[in-house]
Parts: C-alpha cells; sequence; structure tokens
C-alpha cells in the first residue's frame, strides 16, 4: 500500500462533510487517513480533538462517513485508511460496519484502541470481506508482539513518540531507533506518525528508512485556521512537505 508516502489524515466531518472530500482531493497523499469523530479520542492531542468535537456538534453522524468515501470514489484512487476508535464500529456491529466501509471504497481499517489480542473477530470479519488492517506500534512494543503486529497488518503504524497526536518541533531520536529496530523485524512496511508537523521531519524519516511518514494535527491546524478555504493551502502545504529542494 505504501512506498516513500506521504499519508495525510484529515478529519471527517470537518467543517462539513462536501469540505472533507474537497480536502482529501486537494492532499499531495500517497494515502489519505479518514478520521472518524469520536466524543473520547484518547490517542489525539487538542488539535484533532476540537475538530471532532464541532464536527460532532455540527451532527455529524457515522454514515456521513460512508458518503465522503463514496464521493472521494467518483474522482480517486488514492489508496484510503479509515481511521476509527472502537466504539462506533461495536455499536453498529461490526459486519454491519466493515460491508458499508468495503463496499463505500475504504482500503484498510485502522482502529487505535484495539490492540491485536482483542481482535480476533474484527480481524476475521476485516478478511471475510476483503478489508485490509493496520495495527499500532509504540517505541517499547515488544518484539514478539510486534512480529505479530506485522503479520496482521498492510502497513505498521510506528508511533513516534509516548503520548497523543499533535505538533511537535522536531522528531524524537526515539523515532529514529525504534524506527531502525522495527526494521530489523518487520517484513510490512513502516509509517511512522505522531507528531510530524514539517517538511524536515518528512524527509529525515524517509532517510531514516521509513515507508511512509503521517501527518495530521499540521493540516487539521490549516483547516482551523482557514476553514472552507483551506483548500489550496493544504494542496501547497502536503506538496512542499515531501520536496526535496
Amino acid at each position: 500500500m505504501i512506498s516513500r508516502s506521504l499519508i495525510v489524515f484529515i478529519p471527517a466531518g470537518y467543517p462539513n462533510k462536501d469540505k472533507t472530500v474537497d480536502f482529501m482531493l486537494s492532499a499531495n497523499a500517497g494515502v489519505i487517513e479518514l478520521g472518524i469523530p469520536f466524543s473520547d479520542p484518547i490517542a489525539d492531542g487538542e488539535t484533532i480533538q476540537r475538530a471532532y468535537f464541532s464536527a460532532l456538534s455540527a451532527g455529524f453522524k457515522l454514515k456521513d462517513v460512508f458518503w465522503i468515501v463514496r464521493k472521494f470514489r467518483e474522482q480517486s484512487d488514492t489508496k484510503l485508511v479509515l481511521m476509527s476508535y472502537y466504539n462506533p464500529i461495536y455499536k453498529v456491529g461490526i459486519e454491519d460496519f466493515i460491508v458499508n466501509a468495503v463496499s463505500a471504497g475504504v482500503d484498510a481499517m485502522l482502529v487505535v484502541d484495539l490492540p491485536f489480542d482483542e481482535a480476533d473477530e474484527f480481524v476475521k470479519v476485516c478478511r471475510d470481506f476483503g478489508m485490509k488492517n493496520v495495527f499500532l506500534a509504540a517505541p517499547n512494543t515488544r518484539e514478539e508482539r510486534l512480529r505479530v503486529i506485522d503479520e496482521l497488518s498492510e502497513f505498521v503504524y510506528l508511533v513516534s513518540t509516548y503520548g497523543v497526536t499533535g505538533i511537535r518541533n522536531k522528531v524524537s531520536d526515539l523515532a529514529f531507533k525504534a524506527l531502525e529496530r522495527a526494521k530489523k523485524i518487520c517484513k510490512k512496511p513502516l509509517a511512522v506518525g505522531f507528531g510530524i508537523s514539517k517538511r524536515e521531519h518528512v524527509l529525515e524519516l524517509f532517510r531514516a528508512g521509513a515507508d511512509g511518514v503521517v501527518v495530521g494535527s499540521a493540516i487539521v491546524k490549516l483547516i482551523e485556521q482557514f476553514g472552507e478555504k483551506a483548500d489550496d493551502r493544504i494542496e501547497e502545504f502536503t506538496r512542499a512537505l515531501t520536496s526535496e529542494t
């Protein structure tokens, strides 16, 4: 799914579902990570929390996610990972959710609060309907767990540091050490995320051997600042992130 890819996170429904589609299309990305708004996003920092709260306050519903994906698929075949917490999936039923996601055009699921050792039913349903999975790995994930994550995932999402998402000034040394270690263990591609917001961050990680780099909060900040007029800003910013010059 990824090969030296910029993975761009877009929160669904912020500021509305129509603009979400426009922002996804504007991103110069190898993969789009579309986030489902949730009331208790424990893995996310304040920027994404505010976006989710705004979307939910405006009446955003789970069905709107699938509408967004369908509209996006009418114009793009860019790989799409749907990021969710487990509660919305459990509430509607795993099979119903995955059937709707596959039908809409989702390529893979990332459920951030569902560890693989509690995900047997979820993974089975995904496989039954042709949905791929992405699991998170932390810098301190034990080797035996990392091997299982690698086996189950289309690519491994390596969290760059401890804590939540959010803009940081530099990529921590911990991220590079974790990436070097994971590359010796994992056979699948490795994407690094959390705290990455600048061109130098992205290029440093690519040079260190990352197959993908995830940028999220910096994109959401642009939407927060420019609202419905953020399209061009997103296009310009994401294009610059991978520019070598």
